[in-house]
């Protein structure tokens, strides 16, 4: 038997969606097929050091051979959409030019796979795996990417638009632009101080550029996913809260402010120092603005964790000596609460409380999809060949319940997505951390549903018999 699901069915309206999310580079495999281009996360992951225990994606999940028993696992859980990535470097090997037809067609056998299963589709267009040969031309640092990112596009939507009910132009730009060009942490590995500012940028303005072109394809709902954090001072010192006014900047207020106020963030010069643009060398141009804050369907929300941060000094206080983006910033552990396997706190009520203040501080934020939201947790598979993780199934249904208030609070939330369906590539974690409701076997590839998938296959079926006429 497992644990009734019932509880965690507070407020949803008839109309709320339940899905499940993935990403491509991290469950596809396939790396060398079919045409297929090598992007920034092949390149990186071959590099010594730079993911745990050398892992790469070339095989991950294998569903680029396995998407139809995928999609059976979705049917059988029930949801109402998937959420998937499309490779760019399946697209376009090269990032432009011609369009490599043997990788647009697995992205269109999978998207009729989930019409046939019931399952509307909802396409992210860039989750973090850049074709290599426009990093080679300088990544997201030029305008040029931004520009071949909307042709990319087109083309997508061209093919897919009369079926992908919903489209996600980028998934989280704060980690593509501050952890793999400022941090160093995520390809394409790069520790960079202008070089991170004119990337954000520069992503915002391709999210604009791709906008445009899903409209004038008729693309039906058009939206963005950012993962924006609840920030919390370490102390009520003025060095902790001054040190919460910077990193609000850095993980918030560079997306949120261009794209639904129009504007660039309040604090940035403050905040940047001498990295920010200077007039000899601008990466930013008139209109820009307007471009960026094209009105969405729909605004993407990733969450799962607070961050506590407290104030970190430079080490050496010479302006002149930065090269990197460093916000003097570290985030600090908490004894109070459980963490999850990645050392992240479980503090349900954040969720929350930061949904509130998010529709609080943006009228015009549109209509909001929790398009990622799970843990990472030690699973084990038992003699009875099950795996009983009761953590996640207490993380999930605690954030369900604050999801719930958040909407109470007058939050327009339509749709969760849960991460992951599988147990997959987890960018510089490598293989050790499993996010899955479906564990993988990542030697014999078996698929085994958890605890946890049977839970929210329960959940989904309760609101769905709720909502019946």
């Amino acid at each position: 038997m497992h644990e009734s699901p019932e509880s965690a069915l507070p407020g949803f309206p008839d109309d709320f969606l339940f899905g499940a999310a993935t990403a491509g580079y991290q469950i596809e495999g396939a790396h060398d097929e079919d045409g297929r281009g090598p992007s920034i996360w092949d390149t990186f992951s071959r590099e010594p050091g730079r993911v745990a225990h050398g892992a790469t994606g070339d095989v991950a999940c294998d569903h680029y051979h396995r998407y139809r028993e995928d999609v059976g696992l979705l049917r059988e859980l029930g949801v109402d959409s998937y959420r998937f990535s499309i490779a760019w470097p399946r697209v376009q090997p090269a990032g432009g030019g011609p369009v490599n037809t043997p990788g647009v067609d697995f992205y269109d056998r999978l998207v009729d796979e989930l019409l046939a299963a019931g399952i509307s589709p909802a396409a992210t267009l860039y989750h973090w795996d850049l074709p290599q040969a426009l990093e080679d031309r300088g990544g997201w640092r030029v305008r040029e990417t931004a520009e071949r990112f909307a042709e990319y596009t087109a083309i997508m939507a061209d093919r897919l638009g009369d079926r992908v009910d919903r489209w996600i132009t980028l998934n989280e730009p704060y980690c593509s632009a501050f952890v793999g060009y400022a941090a160093g942490g995520h390809a394409p590995g790069a520790r960079e101080g202008r070089g991170a500012l004119a990337a954000a940028h520069h992503l915002l303005v391709g999210h604009g550029l791709a906008v445009r072109a899903l409209r004038a394809a008729g693309a039906r709902q058009v939206g963005i996913t950012l993962n924006p954090d609840r920030l919390l001072p370490a102390t009520e010192s003025p060095a902790d809260l001054d040190a919460v006014r910077r990193a609000e900047t850095l993980h918030n207020d560079t997306w949120f402010e261009p794209l639904f106020a129009g504007r660039y963030p309040q604090h940035e010069a403050e905040t940047w120092g001498e990295l920010l643009e200077s007039a000899d060398e601008p990466y930013r141009r008139e209109g820009d603005l307007a471009l960026i804050a094209a009105p969405l369907d729909f605004v993407g929300i990733n969450y799962y964790r607070p961050i506590t941060v407290a104030d970190a000094p430079y080490e050496d206080p010479d302006p002149a000596s930065r090269t990197a983006v460093d916000i003097r910033v570290r985030e600090t552990w908490r004894d109070d609460v459980r963490h999850t396997t990645m050392g992240w706190p479980v503090v349900p009520h954040t969720f929350t409380d930061l949904l509130v203040d998010l529709a609080k501080r943006y009228p015009t934020l549109p209509p909001v999809l929790i398009t990622e939201n799970g843990s990472a947790e030690a699973d084990t598979v038992d003699a009875e060949g099950r795996v009983r993780d009761t953590d996640r199934i207490e993380y999930l249904r605690t954030h369900l319940e604050a999801l719930a208030a958040a909407m109470r609070a007058g939050v327009d939330v339509r749709g969760y997505y849960v991460w992951s369906l599988l147990d997959n590539f987890e960018w510089a974690r490598g293989y050790d951390q499993r996010f899955g409701i479906v564990r993988v076997d990542y030697a014999t590839q078996q698929r085994i549903p958890k605890d946890s998938y049977h839970w929210y296959r329960q959940l989904i079926a309760a609101h769905r018999a709720h909502r019946q006429p």
